[in-house]
């Protein structure tokens, strides 16, 4: 628990305070709110309060991610508020977080998620355009390796440069410059800020495919708070888990990251769960791509985990979450990941890391 763990109204009821840490920006705190909100639903006597502070994603918008060389750049002032015990569980958007968390650290729940495909939104003058139909050489917006190497293979007409800061400023830079033909974003973000209006068309995964966790919130917390575990566990979404499970034991198992383009597309469907990872060269000129499947029905006797903070897959604790589903889920993403590298991804993903570090 944090240092203050109950308040008073004005009735004289003592509730206890539940400390909530997120990123300062728009979007994070839209994101926070929400898992706030449930929170408040489920349990309508604790009282929330909600501790907002900048990241050092936040605060170095002068290069690309993949230069900065730090692992945890959107989720490491918000640990160390945790770990300090000035705040009880921290929102995040799962694919900020690496997928191995730090000790004492664990996912406690992973919310339903939203649509998580890349969108495009066009540049006003271009209104009525798509990307195959873009000029030659018009420029593309987008901070991502993994969105640039698909899409420079899907569309060659086109050129990519990045583009950084929050959802707010680079929408900014599109629309008041004339940098940038188009800029993509991930559509969850646009729509959880009420901007899908900005969606001029939804990838699809033939065009690009999404990044690991994308679409989907985690709540951090710690792992030996089992009260906090047992609270946030309720928010869980079986078959979000199960898809970021599969993910992001893909990402583990070929040691990627946002330094080197790896994609991924799931779905679950009648108690099958479907994997498809691929992984590029920079300019896309070069991937692999796979799918797998594996079933995700509930055997005969199945009992829910206790907590134990030793149950953790890929830094997921799910409580409520059938081990047996779970365990399936990382090996399908183990499982596709050792395919891709017997199929010589790990020569692909070298090259790309070291030409990334050279840019």
């Amino acid at each position: 628990m944090s240092e203050e763990t109950s308040s008073q109204d004005g009735n004289g009821k003592v509730s206890r305070v539940i400390r909530i840490g997120t990123r300062k920006s728009q979007l994070a705190r839209i994101q926070t709110d929400s898992v706030a909100d449930k929170l408040k639903e489920l349990y309508p006597d604790f009282h929330l309060e909600i501790v907002a502070m900048s990241t050092t994603g936040d605060m170095i918008l002068d290069r690309a991610l993949s230069k900065i060389g730090e692992k945890s750049l959107f989720t490491k002032e918000l640990e160390n508020a945790l770990e300090r015990n000035e705040v009880d569980l921290v929102v995040h958007s799962l694919k900020d977080l690496p997928t191995s968390l730090p000790a004492g650290f664990t996912i406690g729940a992973v919310l339903k998620r939203e649509n998580p495909h890349d969108a495009v939104v066009l540049h006003p003058s271009n209104t009525g355009k798509t990307l195959d139909t873009l000029p030659e050489k018009s420029v593309i917006g987008t901070s991502s390796l993994r969105r640039a190497a698909q899409l420079k293979k899907r569309f060659p007409h086109l050129e990519f440069k990045d583009i950084r800061g929050n959802l707010n400023t680079r929408l900014k830079k599109l629309d008041e410059k004339d940098d940038f033909a188009a800029i993509i974003l991930a559509a969850a973000g646009l729509k959880r800020m009420g901007w899908e209006n900005r969606i001029s068309m939804i990838l699809e995964p033939e065009d690009c495919m999404y990044a690991v966790g994308q679409g989907a919130l985690a709540v951090e917390v710690r792992a030996r708070d089992a009260d906090i575990l047992e609270m946030v566990s309720v928010l869980h979404d079986p078959d979000t888990v199960l898809r970021c499970i599969a993910e992001r034991a893909f990402l583990k198992q070929l040691e990627g990251g946002c330094s080197v383009p790896v994609a991924v597309h799931t779905k679950v469907k009648e108690s099958q769960l479907y994997m498809t990872g691929a992984v590029y060269s920079l300019d896309g000129s070069q991937s692999i791509k796979e799918t797998m499947q594996t079933s995700i029905a509930p055997g005969d006797e199945q009992s829910l985990e206790r907590v134990d903070e030793q149950v953790q897959r890929v830094g997921v604790t799910a409580m409520k979450v059938p081990a047996e589903a779970q365990d399936a889920a990382e090996r399908l993403g183990i499982k596709l990941a050792d395919l891709l590298l017997s199929k010589g991804a790990k020569e692909i993903l070298t090259v790309a890391r070291q030409l990334n570090d050279a840019r």
